[in-house]
């Protein structure tokens, strides 16, 4: 992502428009001088931020319409409504290849937000319809179909023929999906972009109250879809922060005198203490489920499947550089330390969890 004091600029920016009208028109004014870049960052950091209703109405307008002040810029009233209008196009393409389909339907909301990472702003697109092909592969199959005829004694005959037809099969891979898409932009897809639409997706279907920290946290991870895939981790642990990993422990996994309120309290993990900008590793190999940018909580934080229901979290990163779906291998540099999200200085927050069942980490780290 842009560096946090970047991205913090530009969420006062698009929040200027919140509190009284005199100030929206000001907020809408410095909106619309932003470039395309800033003004789509002001909007992702705004939803990353989860402190008010206002910070995601742009992205709201886009999905679900509604009012706009008549204060609102042309130019940024504009690329609202351009979004919309290609929306709605995505929403025909959609239903026409789920009507196509057999196993399995396209999620439209993936698709129309990672559209908006992409294209908001921007002033170009591509064609709707293939743009949503990318979410799909196609392929032939057969299928009897029987008809009825009179012969020439006047008794009904059944006919039975082969007939070809295609089917849309979605695609549940996202790194295929975005090598798709690269084709038809001509340019790749960053990591930024991948994580924006990501974090565009789980505000549509989570809203703005999604938990980041805490026991309701931990329920909210427990509902996600993990692979059904075996554990993949049986080669071992390597250390997220290097081989001395035991002299950097600042807290321990169990019970400890909360930092901020003063009170005994559970930890899920253990905190590893490091400068900022150190690099953190996969502790394992497996698929990035879960990539967040949040202020509050565990902050910049990522998750990680590595099959049979074994998870790794990593918390108050302070840059994450993996995309959600994206597949690693144990070592792999995956974040860097910093102290994002409730954190009293630059540290790991590393967690290990067996379905759901938080792990000392202490007992898998070599």
């Amino acid at each position: 992502m842009t560096d946090p004091a970047t991205i913090a600029a530009a969420a006062k920016t698009a929040a200027l428009f919140a509190n009284d009208k005199a100030r929206k028109g000001i907020g809408w004014i410095i909106v619309a001088i932003l470039s395309p870049f800033i003004v789509v960052i002001a909007l992702i950091a705004a939803l990353f931020s989860g402190t008010s209703r206002h910070n995601s109405n742009a992205v709201d307008l886009c999905f679900f319409g509604g009012y706009m002040p008549p204060d609102v810029p042309a130019d940024y009233r504009r690329n609202i409504e351009t979004m919309q209008g290609s929306f709605a196009g995505l929403d025909d393409a959609v239903t026409e290849i789920n009507g196509m389909a057999e196993d399995g339907q396209v999620d439209a909301i993936l698709v129309k937000s990672i559209y908006f990472s992409l294209f908001f702003g921007a002033g170009f697109s591509v064609d709707n319809k293939g743009f949503a092909d990318c979410f799909v592969r196609y392929e032939q199959r057969e299928r009897e179909v029987e008809s009825e005829s009179v012969n020439e004694d006047g008794e009904i005959v059944v006919n039975v023929t082969i007939e070809t037809y295609t089917v849309a099969t979605p695609l549940t891979s996202l790194p295929e999906i975005y090598t798709r898409l690269e084709m038809i932009l001509g340019r790749g897809v960053t990591v930024d972009e991948r994580n924006n639409a990501a974090e565009i997706y789980r505000h549509i279907v989570y809203g703005d109250n999604t938990p980041t920290y805490g026991l309701e946290f931990d329920d909210w991870l427990c509902g996600l879809p993990l692979s059904s895939e075996p554990f993949v981790g049986t080669n071992g642990f390597c250390s997220p922060v290097g081989a001395n990993w035991r002299s950097m422990v600042t807290s321990e996994f169990g019970y400890r005198r909360d930092p901020f309120t003063g009170e005994r309290t559970g930890h899920a993990g253990i905190d590893l203490g490091a400068p900022k900008g150190t690099s953190i590793r996969a502790a394992l190999g497996g698929t990035i489920r879960l990539v967040r940018f949040s202020t509050t909580g565990y902050g910049y934080h990522v998750m990680i499947d590595h099959g049979g229901g074994f998870t790794t979290l990593y918390a108050h990163c302070a840059k994450i550089l993996v995309y959600e779906g994206q597949e690693i291998s144990a070592g792999d540099i995956i974040a860097q330390v910093g102290s994002t999200g409730r954190s009293t200085g630059n540290h790991l927050h590393f967690e290990v969890m067996i379905k759901g069942e938080k792990q000392n980490p202490r007992i898998y780290l070599p």
